[in-house]
């Protein structure tokens, strides 16, 4: 199925009809005084649009909007979790003191429109449409990240975010025009065909990747492209920080899935793939997913205040195990990136919104705020703090272990039985710091200041979902898993 533009708008109405809602919310902020349900308009928008996509998974595969969209189960999966992750993050920011203190109108529309830009990125199919959206969730992520307007810490934050995109976009472009010059074309399929026909430029090829990838690893915060990480999620707002952990990393993770997949490499029949062009691109990932893992817990077994920036460091930790998935270039590989990427969903949003819920009722977000936490009226976020913590370790019977085994079982098939370790020990060191703020939560006496942690009924509902969900796919994930497997199914064209 091959659709121009008009034929393509009823199968592309769940992005587009984002795209209505923030332009409704830009007019609408310029007319009323009372800016609350703003952010109910923006929840139940984006409600419209997950039922959008649930309805279109059922439809025949093909591309949109002449062949710049591409319409199977693996973009409208990642679509599906995209739209999740921007409906926590709104009900996460309704219920966040430090959103009600800003101009909530625009804030709920710059959201939705790097929600747009993400969805984008998970369907791209050519080169052009590939920059052109993940371009656009990085300018309205730097908005975002220095949202609270008297903040220096956030306009810090922002400007690092601006500089460090500004440069790694810079020299994923480049790079992408190199592809473009080798292949002739933009289309990811095309790219591959040409590539597969004529393996003599490995050089300058290996030169394109090592740059594309350097945009692509900002945007999944893979070492060496992590810099920004850190300062950004301590400075801008918990939900913001939470969003661009969850929601960036997997739209980034799609269109990297995408991109390796189907323009630089093939199927090779029995779920294997075989790379094109003459260059081994998995020798790069593979060396960029243990030194990513290794220096994200090194670095957060290292941090001692700040619980945000203690997850920013924890999240490149975690783009380093889903990495792995990439390098045994398999069917399994992709299904365990995918199922991996959809269990850190749940167990990082649950973290971020712990602290923002401390936040909320004593102002502090350092590690020494959460000194007594379960008995200072904060037993409930305190206990789902620690299964979050351990689910994130990769410990039994929670959904971060299910995920973890996945993506090592897929790498021990293959043989590589060095990067299993890696991980293996990169999980056992990440215990320390993970156990450290259960330790802070449970063992340690207040010192006085901390302040009482209360939870409301808003903030608790998504609490015990988040919760629920970490515990349940850890002895339950079959259904999730199926979901994941038909959606490593690319439509290529």
């Amino acid at each position: 199925m091959v659709l121009g533009n008009f034929e393509s708008l009823s199968y592309g109405f769940p992005t587009l009809f984002l795209a209505v809602a923030v332009v409704v919310l830009f007019i609408v902020d310029l007319f009323v005084e009372k800016k609350e349900w703003l952010g109910d308009l923006a929840l139940l928008a984006v409600a419209i649009a997950i039922f959008g996509v649930v309805r279109l998974l059922s439809a025949e595969s093909g591309t949109l909007f002449n062949r710049s969209v591409l319409l199977d189960e693996f973009g409208l999966y990642f679509q599906l979790l995209v739209l999740l992750t921007a409906f926590a993050a709104i009900w996460m920011s309704l219920g966040s003191r430090e959103v009600q203190r800003t101009n909530q109108g625009e804030y709920w529309a710059i959201l939705l429109a790097s929600t747009v830009g993400m969805a984008f990125m998970a369907s791209a199919g050519n080169l052009l449409m590939a920059y052109l959206s993940l371009e656009f969730v990085s300018l309205t992520s730097y908005v975002l990240a220095g949202y609270s307007l008297h903040s220096r810490r956030a306009g810090e934050a922002s400007l690092k975010y601006l500089i460090y995109g500004g440069v790694a976009s810079g020299a994923m472009i480049y790079g992408m025009s190199w592809i473009y010059g080798l292949a002739g074309s933009l289309d990811f399929h095309a790219i591959q065909q040409a590539l597969a026909a004529d393996d003599g430029a490995a050089l300058p090829l290996y030169v394109a990747l090592v740059l594309t990838v350097a945009g692509l690893g900002f945007k999944v915060s893979a070492f060496p492209f992590h810099m920004w990480a850190p300062d950004v999620y301590q400075g801008a707002p918990i939900p913001v920080a939470a969003f661009l952990a969850v929601g960036s990393k997997t739209a980034a993770f799609a269109l990297m899935i995408r991109f390796f997949f189907t323009a630089l490499a093939q199927s090779a029949g029995g779920g294997a793939y075989e790379m094109v062009g003459g260059v081994n691109w998995n020798h790069l990932l593979l060396a960029i997913s243990a030194l990513t893992m290794t220096y994200g817990n090194l670095a957060a077994l290292n941090q001692q205040k700040s619980l945000k920036r203690l997850l920013a460091y924890s999240g490149i930790a975690h783009a380093g195990y889903a990495l792995m998935g990439f390098v045994v270039l398999t069917d399994d590989g992709v299904r365990a990136m995918i199922f991996y990427l959809t269990v850190y969903y749940v167990m990082n949003l649950g973290a971020f919104l712990v602290v923002m819920l401390v936040a909320n009722s004593t102002g502090r977000e350092d590690l020494a705020g959460f000194r007594g936490l379960a008995w200072r009226g904060g037993a409930v976020p305190a206990v789902a703090m620690a299964i979050f913590m351990f689910s994130l370790t990769g410990l039994p019977p929670l959904a971060g272990f299910i995920g973890k085994f996945y993506l090592f079982a897929a790498v021990v098939r293959q043989e590589l039985y060095a990067l299993a370790l890696i991980g293996v020990v990169n999980s056992v060191i990440s215990l320390f710091y993970y156990a450290k703020i259960v330790r802070t939560m449970f063992l340690e006496q207040p010192a006085g200041g901390e302040g009482l942690v209360e939870v409301d009924w808003h903030n608790g509902i998504l609490l015990g979902l988040l919760t629920a969900a970490t515990l349940v796919l850890g002895v339950f994930w079959g259904p999730l898993f199926d979901f994941a497997d038909r959606s490593t199914r690319f439509f290529v064209g």
